[in-house]
C-alpha cells in the first residue's frame, strides 16, 4: 500500500488576553484586517511559521498585534474541528494571557485597533473565537482556586479590595465582604504594607503584597478557605 500524501493544514495561534483594571475583568481584542470576516472582532490570532515552535509562536504573534512582551502566557487547548475557519483547513492552538492593565497600558499598539472589553459584555468574535473565550474563561476560575499565577493580573501592591474585586469578577458572584477579608487574612500569607490607598475614601486601604515563598509552600491554604467547589467549573 502506498504511503498517502501528508494532506496540507495550516497550525494557527490564538490568544485569549485577560486583563484586570482594579475593578473589572477585561478581555483583549481586535479587529480582523483581512477577509473572510473583515473589521470583525477577533482573538490575536496567527500563523506558526515553519521555523519556530507553538511557544514561540504564540509570543511574537501578542507581541506583533499589541506590543505586549514579556507576560504571562500558557496553553489552553487545541481547536480543530475541520470547519472552523472558513478560509482553508485550520487547526488553532490557544493560548491564554494575564496581565495588569495599568502596567501595559501604554504599550498597545493602535495598528490593529485593539479594544478592552468587560468579559461578561464581549462581541460576537469570528469562527470559534467565543468557545475558545469561554474555556478560558472556566480555566481561569480553576487556576485561581489553586494557582498563584492570577496575581499576575494585580499591581505588586494592592488592597483588600481590589483582590476581592478581582475574586468576584473571575467567579461572577460577590464575595461576603467581611469574610473574605478574614479569611484572606487568616492565612498568613499577605504582607501588610505601612502605606495606604487613599483614592477610594479619606479612611484609605492599606496596601499589601503576597509573600511568594509561603505561597509556595501553603499552595492550597488560601482558596481552600475562601473558594468552595461550586465555584470551580472546569
Amino acid at each position: 500500500m502506498r504511503n498517502k500524501k501528508a494532506p496540507h493544514i495550516s497550525v494557527a495561534i490564538d490568544c485569549i488576553v485577560f486583563g484586570f483594571d482594579g475593578s473589572d475583568m477585561k478581555l483583549l481584542l481586535i479587529q480582523r484586517g483581512f477577509d473572510p470576516e473583515r473589521n470583525k472582532w477577533s482573538l490575536m490570532g496567527g500563523y506558526v511559521d515553519e521555523d519556530e515552535s507553538v511557544d514561540a509562536a504564540s509570543g511574537r504573534i501578542l507581541e506583533n498585534l499589541t506590543g505586549l512582551s514579556g507576560v504571562y502566557l500558557e496553553q489552553l487547548h487545541t481547536f480543530g474541528s475541520v470547519k472552523r475557519d472558513t478560509n482553508e483547513r485550520t487547526i488553532s492552538i490557544t493560548y491564554f494571557a494575564l496581565i495588569d492593565i495599568a502596567k501595559y497600558k501604554q504599550q498597545l499598539s493602535a495598528d490593529y485597533h485593539a479594544e478592552w472589553f468587560p468579559v461578561n459584555n464581549i462581541p460576537k468574535l469570528i469562527f470559534d473565537h467565543n468557545e475558545m473565550v469561554e474555556m478560558a474563561k472556566k480555566r481561569l476560575q480553576y487556576k485561581a482556586a489553586l494557582h498563584p499565577v492570577v496575581f499576575e493580573l494585580l499591581p505588586e501592591k494592592f488592597t483588600l479590595p481590589q483582590i476581592q474585586s478581582m475574586y468576584d469578577a473571575i467567579y461572577e458572584v460577590n464575595f461576603d465582604k467581611r469574610n473574605f477579608s478574614r479569611k484572606l487574612l487568616s492565612t498568613g500569607l499577605l504582607i501588610k504594607l505601612n502605606e495606604k490607598d487613599k483614592m477610594g475614601s479619606k479612611k484609605g486601604a492599606f496596601y499589601y503584597t503576597l509573600d511568594k515563598d509561603k505561597y509556595e509552600e501553603n499552595l492550597f491554604k488560601i482558596f481552600s478557605l475562601i473558594i468552595t467547589p461550586d465555584h470551580l467549573q472546569f
